[in-house]
């Protein structure tokens, strides 16, 4: 009996060795070729803010003119989903529904100027995907294989 399982274990441990060849793989980053700046505006109409006084109206227009520009960099960056039905009896009454939704995150935004014009409030921000680049390299790196080498 030995003198079977002597050789067996010796082909399986022979064998076994290039199953289990170990390697080193090298990282390297990989920034894009270039880096393009969006630019959005956001309006908000000062006489359809709900408060009590002129300045409450005109810090809730500044927001809601924010909150414009940051949609409007998102329809840029993330593009928008848009539904639309219509049934031939709802097309000949005018019955349309058309839906619009849009859903992102963006980061890196920086607002380049606010400010009142007549009884709207504007906002303009810009997106330099150069910062947005170096925020997520912090947080989750773009990397591409530059050299393996089998052991």
């Amino acid at each position: 009996m030995n003198k079977f399982l002597l050789p067996l274990l010796a082909s399986l441990a022979l064998s076994g060795c290039s199953l289990f060849m170990d390697k080193e793989v090298q990282w390297e980053s990989v920034p894009p070729d270039n880096f393009p700046l969006i630019k959005a505006v956001g309006y908000a109409p000062l006489t359809e803010q709900k408060a009590n006084s002129e300045e409450e109206r005109m810090l809730m227009a500044m927001k809601a003119s924010k909150l414009e520009a940051y949609k409007e960099l998102a329809e840029q960056v993330y593009g928008q989903k848009v539904d639309y039905k219509v049934t031939m009896g709802q097309a000949l009454l005018g019955n349309e529904q058309l839906r619009a939704s849009l859903q992102g995150v963006i980061r890196g935004a920086r607002v380049v100027k606010t400010y009142p014009v007549g009884q709207f409030y504007v906002t303009e921000m810009e997106l330099d995907f150069r910062q947005v680049y170096d925020l997520y390299q912090n947080a989750q790196p773009v990397r591409r294989v530059k050299s393996v080498k089998y052991y």
